[in-house]
C-alpha cells in the first residue's frame, strides 16, 4: 500500500468519526434541553351544555343568543303559549300567532283555536244533530201513532179572539226570522256532510256564502221581534198552580181528555221560558257578539270561539224545542194553525183545550173580543 492509498483511508475515518461525534453531541444537547411546559401547549376547546345551566328554561332570546348563538327557543315557547308579539297592524291580536293553552270540555287541553275545533267536530255536531234528529223522529212518531189533535164537539160557530194583530204580526215575524236563521245554521253545520255529496262543492260554497250573509242580515231582525214576543206574552206565560197538574199528566196528551189550562198551557209556557227566553237571549246574545254589533267589546279570536260554541249549542237545543211547538201549532192541533193565521178559535176549540181560559171568558173576566172587529167578520162568543 503506497502512501497515497493510506492518506485516503485516514481520510475516510476521520470524517466518520467527526460525523459520529456530532450525533453524539446533538443526543446529549436533546437530553440537556428543558420539557415543554403544559402552557405552551395549545388548549383543546371545552364543550358546554347549556341545557344544564341555571335558568336555562327561562332564558329571554337575548340571554340564549350569548350561550347557544341561532338558537331562538324562547322566542317560539313564548308564540306556542301565546305571547302577543309587537306588530304594525292595527289589530294588536295580529301578534299572536298561535292562541295560548286551554282546556274546553270534550277537548283536550291544546291551544284554543284547535281546542275550538274539536269541541265543533267532537261535540256540538254529532250531539246537536242527533238531538235535532231524536226530536224529528219523536214528532214523527208521535204523529202516526197519535195522530192530530182533534175537536170532541162540533164547533158552535161562535168565536173568541185568541191573538189580537199585534201579537200575530209579532209571532209570525219572530217565527220567519227563525225558520230562516235555522235552516241557514242547519247547512253551514251540516251541509258538507248531507249537501256538498249531493250538488258539488263549486254549488254548495255559493249556497253556503249566500246562507252566511242572510243569516247575519235576519239576525237582527229576530232580536227585535224576540223582544217583542217576550213583552207581549209574558204576562200570561207566568206560571200558576194549575201548570204542574198539567205536566204530571204530560198535558193528558196520551190520553183522550186535556188537562185543563188557561190562555197558554204548561208546555206552552215551557216552550216560552226555556226556548224563547232563556235560549233565545242566549242565542240573541252570542249572536250580536259574533256579527260584532255590542259595543265595548274587544272582538278577539278567543271570545269569538267562545261566543261561537255558544251560540251553536243553544241554537240546536232550541231548534229541537221548537220542532215540537212547531207541530202542535200545525198539524198536530186542529185549529191550531188558524188561530194563529187569523185571530180566532170557535168557542169549542177554547172549551176543550183551554178549559180554564174560556171560563174566564165565560165569567167576564176576559174579553172575547179584545182589539177592534173586523167589519163582517162573525160574532164573538158572548157569556
Amino acid at each position: 500500500m503506497n502512501a497515497r492509498s493510506i492518506a485516503a483511508s485516514r481520510g475516510r475515518w476521520r470524517g466518520a468519526l467527526a460525523a459520529v461525534a456530532l450525533m453524539l453531541a446533538a443526543n446529549a444537547g436533546a437530553q440537556q434541553a428543558p420539557a415543554a411546559t403544559p402552557e405552551a401547549a395549545p388548549k383543546a376547546p371545552v364543550l358546554v351544555d347549556a341545557a344544564q345551566q341555571p335558568g336555562y328554561a327561562t332564558q329571554s332570546n337575548a340571554e340564549r343568543q350569548r350561550v347557544q348563538p341561532g338558537n331562538n327557543a324562547p322566542v317560539w315557547r313564548q308564540v306556542g303559549q301565546g305571547v302577543e308579539g309587537t306588530v304594525n297592524f292595527p289589530y294588536r291580536e295580529y301578534g299572536v300567532l298561535i292562541q295560548p293553552t286551554v282546556s274546553y270540555p270534550g277537548a283536550a287541553t291544546t291551544n284554543a283555536g284547535e281546542a275550538w275545533r274539536q269541541v265543533r267536530n267532537r261535540v256540538i255536531i254529532p250531539y246537536g244533530g242527533s238531538l235535532v234528529l231524536i226530536a224529528l223522529l219523536a214528532v214523527a212518531i208521535f204523529y202516526f201513532t197519535k195522530g192530530p189533535l182533534k175537536l170532541h164537539a162540533p164547533p158552535t160557530g161562535r168565536r173568541i179572539e185568541r191573538f189580537t194583530p199585534l201579537e200575530r204580526a209579532a209571532h209570525w215575524a219572530n217565527a220567519a226570522a227563525f225558520v230562516v236563521l235555522a235552516v241557514s245554521g242547519l247547512v253551514m253545520a251540516f251541509g258538507q256532510y248531507i249537501l256538498r255529496p249531493i250538488i258539488g262543492a263549486t254549488l254548495f260554497g255559493w249556497l253556503t256564502y249566500a246562507l252566511k250573509n242572510l243569516h247575519n242580515f235576519v239576525g237582527p231582525l229576530f232580536v227585535v221581534s224576540l223582544l217583542i214576543v217576550i213583552v207581549t206574552f209574558v204576562r200570561d206565560n207566568l206560571p200558576r198552580r194549575e201548570d204542574w197538574a198539567w205536566l204530571v199528566r204530560f198535558g193528558g196528551l196520551l190520553g183522550d181528555q186535556e188537562m185543563p189550562s188557561h190562555r197558554f198551557n204548561a208546555g206552552e209556557k215551557v216552550v216560552f221560558w226555556l226556548g224563547v227566553f232563556v235560549l233565545g237571549l242566549v242565542v240573541v246574545g252570542s249572536g250580536l257578539v259574533l256579527d260584532k254589533l255590542l259595543p265595548g267589546i274587544e272582538y278577539l279570536r278567543a271570545q269569538m270561539q267562545v261566543a261561537h260554541m255558544i251560540h251553536a249549542s243553544a241554537a240546536l237545543v232550541m231548534i229541537a224545542l221548537f220542532i215540537g211547538h212547531i207541530y202542535m201549532g200545525t198539524v198536530g192541533t186542529e185549529g191550531a194553525y188558524a188561530a194563529m193565521k187569523t185571530g180566532y178559535v170557535d168557542e169549542t176549540w177554547a172549551r176543550e183545550h183551554h178549559a180554564l181560559w174560556y171560563q174566564d171568558i165565560q165569567a167576564g173576566k176576559i174579553p172575547a173580543q179584545r182589539s177592534a172587529p173586523a167589519e163582517g167578520s162573525p160574532s164573538p162568543a158572548r157569556a
